[in-house]
Parts: structure tokens; C-alpha cells; sequence
């Protein structure tokens, strides 16, 4: 570590917000320093003011908040006060970022490698050819699929997770000085973010970058960060070395952090042999645009009460079973069928019915939800679409919706959604499905955007409205914690093809099939040494493109 004046001083700083015309402070009074090749931890619970005290480490403040107090120096330059010119001159080039949500994040219009160059060319760090060819080096170290052409697809033609990948390659396009990583493996597998994880600590050890990593993520933080700093509702807790804050916090609120997700819903027996499944797939194969199929030959049921959890890598084919259960991806071959009827493969021929009873809660909350709309708008629209229920009714129903969810609705409900943390959309995420009563909800991802503590309560609430409403769930996780927590069945998915399937107890009870056993022991531990030391057992002697290409 560098002992040479800090690359970001931050001091005193204080953030406030606007919303509904009432200003709240974000940020009180928190500083830190940052060195060259020092990894510093934000963690805390969902609106704790992380992703906004990143931002303003880049002198940035988003949309409603504004920085009013203190400064933040990066090599000798406050922020606060530089001009637009001098911003430009740093972002891209010294200082990039790494946002939570890449769907939301890249251009839609452009191919990624074209998005990838512009900060190099921009600055003048090398031509188009170099530019590109940095780009697939930067794919093949993070293990993106076909390097040599992912970059010249557009990003709805890539999975979530391949996005979160192209995008921490971008932000490392021009070697910058600082990376702020926002939630950078929210959406990665486990087999996937350890390769993310290895390549960030390469980057940052090889150019002595300095990084801030936000996560609520307490393993993955372990492996990374070089100290900690915990925030509270804008409150700096405490901040210490990472073993020490692991071994011995001093503070209760992040001993509360510290404490192991205990929720755990027990193994259920299995559906009677003469029970209607709620959903049945039946040799569903699907494609994309006349492509090589995504999903191949996939079959199993999902009974009424039951929660069935679909696991796999990045682009194993789970998001893209879920889209054929909701009619948004018609097979090729094969069937969906709601309670042994037939669905039609395309939810335009659906009835109204059909589309209420098959739900879904979308991985990325932040292109979910119309950035237009206000929360009291965007639950109510399923509530009278499918209850047809308007005026004070309509109301009603969405403050209940909202109570559920935990969020109060007289201080909610006329937000748009850029005013909520991205674990609070995710929540209107859920009302939302609820407000369809239906029968069967796609819970995609639907805890990676939370914190532990926020997690847990959504997890205690789906399983409570699932046993008082009989629901069926779907559940699509990377996080195997989440799948021993509310899971009844598991159906493990690699390259489209079911490898492995059974109930809960049996799948995390060896011997286990190879691939599930590289699943579960990629799973990261609260261990400062335990990236050092898996990469020991698989071969890998240091970082680096071995490290990557051994994995």
C-alpha cells in the first residue's frame, strides 16, 4: 500500500435530497481517504447512502440530491468546486464506474465494443483497432463467451450477467487511477464472479488502482476490500481493516450485519404423484432470432405451494425458460401447460386470466420500472387491469400492497422510481406481481439487489404469502443461500440442458453431480484467505490471465 498522500480525500461531507418538496440529508458528515492499489468496502443495508457517497467520490451527485457540504480531493483536485471541463477531462480516464445495473446502463442503440472504445478514443489513448482489440483482451481475461465477437453484439443480446462483465470491462478501457464498483457481481453467478473477482484484484494489483467496491454482499467484501466502512441511513458506523472489522466490530448495528441469514424454511414432502402441477413444462427447446437454441428439451412441474429454484452460470438458460413460461419467447418445440391446460406459447393469445395467473419479478428493477410513473401508478395499473377495482378501492388495495412490502405508503407513494435505492425498487417489483393475485410468480433474482437484512425480510414475506395464498414460485438465484433458505426443489441448468433436478435436502447432500459440486464450493465464505486459497486448490499459483484461463 502506498504510503504517498491519499488519492481521494474526502472530509466532511454532506449530501441532501429532494423529494416531494421535503429535503432529507443523505450523506452526514463522512470522510476517508483512499491510496493508490487500496481497495476500500461500503457496505450497510439498502439506502444507506453507499451508492450515493461512491457517486460523489467521482464529484458527481445524482438527479434530486445535491452535495452541500465538505469537499472530495482527487489528486489534489476538489471535485465540488472543479468545473464541467475538468470532470470530463478525469471521467473515463482516471476515475470510472462500474454501475449495479448494466441493463440500465449501456446505449441500447450501440454495440457494446463501440460503447467500450469511447472513453479511449475520446482521450486519445489509442485508435479504434487498438481500442478494439484491448476490448476482446479485457472479455477474455473476465471470461465472457466467444471474446472474439461478444463485443459487436447489441446488449439485449447478451444475459445479464455477460452485461455486468462488459461493463467492468469498459470501466477498465483506459486503466484509470480510481474504479468505483457498484454491486459489480450483483448479477454474476458464483462460478462467474469468482473469475470477475480475480480479474478486478489483478487490475487494481497490476496498475495500483485505487477502488471503492460497494456491495451488501459481506463474503464477496471479505475477499476484496483492504478496510471497511460501514454507513447507516448516512451515518458513518465505524471503518476499520477488513480482519479486524470481520474478526471484531465494535459497533452492534454491524455485528448485525456480521450475523449468518438463519431463515430457513423446512424441507417440504414431495407432491402427491396424483397432484395437478401448477405449471408443467414438457420438452421445452427455445431460440432466439433463428439461433442455436438457448433451451433445450427442458421438462419439470411446479406444484402449488411448492417453490422450485433454477439454478446455473450466466446464459445456462434459466431467464430464458422463465420468458417461455410467460409467453414473451414462444418454443420451438415443446409445451407449457397452467393446472394440465395447455398454455398458448404466445401471451397475446392469452386469456386475460392466464396472463394474471402466471406473474413475474424481474432481475433488474431499475428497467422495470417506468421511469415516468410515480409507485402509487405503477401498482395500481395491475390492480385494475386484472381487479378491475378504481378510485378509493384502487388506493386501498395499493397502500396495502405497499404495507406488505415494508414501505410506508404515505412516504412512497408519490415517488418516482429514481427517487427510490435500487433495494426499494426491487420491492415495487413485488407489489407489483402481488397485485395480480395470481397463482404462480418468477421470482428472477429477486434478493441480489438487497441487502442481508432487507433480503431476509423479503424472503419471510414471500413465504408467508405463499402459505396463506397457496402460491407457487419459480425461483431464478445464483445465491445458493437464498435457495437453501425458501426452496423446496431444485433444478440445476448448464448450456440449456437440465443436469440435475430433486428436492432440496438431497441436492445439497453429496455426492452431487460435478457441475453442482463446482456451484456449491464456489460460493464465497466470510474469509478474508478463501479466494487465495480456492484458487490454490484449482491450480491457480497467482492472478493474473492464469488465473483466469485455469478456472
Amino acid at each position: 500500500m502506498s504510503t504517498s498522500e491519499p488519492l481521494v480525500r474526502i472530509r466532511n461531507l454532506e449530501i441532501d435530497g429532494i423529494a416531494d418538496e421535503r429535503r432529507t440529508r443523505i450523506i452526514n458528515n463522512v470522510s476517508l481517504d483512499l491510496n493508490r492499489g487500496e481497495v476500500l468496502g461500503l457496505i450497510g443495508e439498502s439506502g444507506a447512502g453507499k451508492s450515493t457517497l461512491g457517486l460523489a467520490a467521482m464529484g458527481f451527485a445524482r438527479d434530486g440530491c445535491h452535495i452541500v457540504g465538505g469537499s472530495v480531493e482527487f489528486d489534489g483536485t476538489n471535485l465540488v468546486t472543479a468545473t464541467a471541463e475538468t470532470k470530463r477531462q478525469f471521467l473515463g480516464k482516471r476515475i470510472a464506474y462500474v454501475a449495479q445495473s448494466a441493463a440500465a446502463s449501456f446505449n441500447p442503440a450501440h454495440k457494446i465494443i463501440n460503447q467500450h472504445s469511447e472513453a479511449p478514443l475520446f482521450h486519445g489513448l489509442s485508435n479504434r483497432p487498438e481500442a478494439e482489440s484491448d476490448a476482446i483482451d479485457l472479455y477474455r481475461r473476465l471470461r465472457l463467451p466467444n471474446p472474439d465477437e461478444i463485443g459487436f453484439r447489441y446488449p439485449h443480446q447478451v444475459s445479464g450477467g455477460q452485461l455486468q462483465r462488459a461493463m467492468t470491462a469498459m470501466a477498465m478501457s483506459c486503466r484509470p487511477d480510481l474504479i468505483i464498483f457498484d454491486e459489480p457481481t450483483t448479477a454474476l453467478d458464483v462460478t462467474t464472479q469468482i473469475e470477475v473477482l480475480v480479474a478486478i484484484r489483478e487490475i487494481v494489483e497490476q496498475f495500483q488502482t485505487a477502488a471503492i467496491y460497494i456491495t451488501h454482499d459481506l463474503a464477496v467484501v471479505a475477499q476484496m476490500a483492504d478496510r471497511v466502512k460501514v454507513l447507516l441511513r448516512g451515518d458513518e458506523v465505524e471503518e476499520a481493516d477488513t480482519r479486524t472489522m470481520l474478526d471484531a466490530p465494535t459497533e452492534a448495528y454491524t455485528k448485525s450485519l456480521w450475523a449468518v441469514r438463519s431463515f430457513q424454511t423446512p424441507q417440504k414432502p414431495l407432491a402427491r404423484k396424483d397432484a395437478v402441477p401448477v405449471i408443467s413444462l414438457r420438452g421445452v427447446t427455445a431460440a432466439y432470432a433463428n439461433g442455436e437454441p438457448v433451451v433445450r428439451d427442458v421438462s419439470f412441474d411446479i406444484h402449488e405451494g411448492r417453490t422450485v429454484a433454477v439454478v446455473g452460470e450466466s446464459g445456462s438458460g434459466k431467464s430464458t425458460t422463465a420468458r417461455c413460461i410467460t409467453g414473451l419467447l414462444p418454443p420451438t418445440t415443446g409445451e407449457i401447460a397452467f393446472e394440465n391446460k395447455v398454455l398458448p406459447a404466445d401471451y397475446r393469445k392469452r386469456s386475460i386470466d392466464q396472463l394474471r395467473q402466471v406473474q413475474m419479478i424481474y432481475q433488474m428493477a431499475d428497467t422495470a420500472l417506468n421511469p415516468r410513473k410515480r409507485i402509487g401508478e405503477i401498482i395500481g395499473r395491475p390492480v385494475e387491469f386484472y381487479l378491475g377495482l378504481k378510485g378509493a378501492d384502487k388506493r386501498h388495495r395499493v397502500e396495502e400492497l405497499l404495507d406488505l412490502i415494508e414501505m410506508n405508503p404515505k412516504e412512497y407513494i408519490n415517488r418516482l422510481p429514481s427517487e427510490l435505492s435500487g433495494g426499494q425498487k426491487q420491492r415495487i417489483g413485488i407489489a407489483r406481481a402481488l397485485a395480480a393475485e395470481p397463482k404462480f410468480i418468477i421470482c428472477d433474482e429477486v434478493t441480489s439487489a438487497l441487502d442481508q437484512l432487507v433480503a431476509e425480510g423479503i424472503l419471510k414475506l414471500l413465504t408467508r404469502l405463499q402459505e396463506e395464498m397457496k402460491l407457487s414460485y419459480m425461483l431464478i438465484t445464483h445465491d445458493l443461500s437464498t435457495v437453501r433458505a425458501i426452496a423446496d426443489e431444485v433444478v440445476v441448468m448448464k448450456d440449456g440442458l437440465i443436469v440435475e433436478a430433486g428436492p432440496k435436502d438431497e441436492m445439497f447432500t453429496p455426492p452431487h453431480h460435478a457441475y453442482t459440486d463446482l456451484l456449491l464450493s464456489s460460493v464465497p465464505e466470510m474469509d478474508p484467505d478463501w479466494l487465495d486459497q480456492l484458487l490454490k486448490q484449482r491450480g491457480v499459483e497467482n492472478l493474473g490471465d492464469a488465473a483466469v484461463s485455469k478456472m
